[in-house]
């Protein structure tokens, strides 16, 4: 047997595992709920099936509401985060006064379980004894308690917050970790040419901050995309289906109306875009490699 031979068994040998995971947590998943999404299977013995009568079912106008909500959830609350997460980056990094103050308001989100933080926000919202609607009252900017999570035009924008703050920690950590990597001699050069603090933010630190942001911003995405438990927590999708998102749509349809078919149409669907995105992706990240190679 040659060198090279025995190299590239061993090499197969080493992958094996991660073959193996892959194939049994991911691939296996995958095909048997593209599989399930065309019958009708449910609590019932026997399934059918029914090819794309589950697709035709999801695309009417209440599931188109359901993705449109989606995407304004999703954007908004990556946005924000994004954009709260480079601004306190940018605080962490530079010799600011309170510095120290909000580099421990970061660490919260984190210490606190996500399930502890979620109702605890939750108790907040309430508008009898949260503590968001008590101050409010206090400074006399409303009259009388508001149920935040009781109305639509509230509770939507309070699962974005919620989702804003526990997501905060991960994006201004990660966007830190890539600002403190920029060579400190570029920032040396602009500021002994005369060079501001926010023009070398402009020219310095934002442009070579792009394919971090990329990142985060992906990464930020698919996670938010797919947040179950933020909403599910607080409103179940309620109220009147306001804050019903793509994923409590397919927990409703396939846990709690036990239509496992339908609902692994949903999750096909939610596979679908997650695949756009990370394509997308992947295209502009291959872009930017080739740009700096050239």
């Amino acid at each position: 047997m040659s060198v090279q031979r025995s190299t590239i068994i061993f090499a197969w040998i080493l992958l094996l595992p991660a073959v193996l995971y892959v194939t049994v947590i991911v691939a296996y998943p995958l095909v048997d709920t593209f599989i399930l999404s065309f019958t009708d299977a449910s609590l019932k013995k026997t399934t059918k099936w029914v090819g794309w009568a589950n697709y035709d079912k999801i695309f009417n106008e209440t599931f188109a509401e359901v993705i449109f909500r989606t995407f304004i959830w999703t954007f908004f609350s990556v946005s924000i985060k994004m954009i709260i997460g480079v601004f306190g980056a940018t605080m962490l990094n530079a010799a600011v006064p309170g510095r120290a103050l909000f580099r421990l308001l970061t660490m919260p989100p984190w210490i606190v379980p996500m399930a502890i933080g979620i109702f605890m926000w939750g108790w907040m919202y309430n508008g009898q004894f949260g503590m968001i609607s008590g101050v409010l009252q206090n400074w006399g900017l409303i009259d009388g308690p508001i149920a935040f999570l009781a109305r639509g035009e509230t509770a939507f924008w309070a699962t974005i917050v919620t989702d804003v703050w526990i997501g905060v920690p991960l994006v201004t950590l990660y966007m830190l970790a890539a600002m403190q990597a920029i060579p400190q001699d570029l920032y040396e050069a602009a500021w002994t040419d005369g060079a501001g603090r926010f023009y070398r933010f402009r020219r310095i630190t934002l442009p070579l901050l792009v394919p971090s942001l990329i990142t985060m911003s992906m990464l930020s995405l698919i996670a938010t995309f797919n947040s179950f438990d933020i909403i599910w927590i607080l409103t179940q999708g309620g109220p009147n289906g306001e804050t019903t998102t793509m994923i409590i749509d397919t927990y409703r349809t396939a846990i709690g109306s036990k239509k496992y078919g339908e609902g692994a149409a949903r999750a096909v669907l939610i596979c679908i875009f997650l695949s756009i995105f990370c394509f997308a992706y992947f295209r502009v990240t291959s872009r930017l490699s080739s740009g700096e190679q050239k």
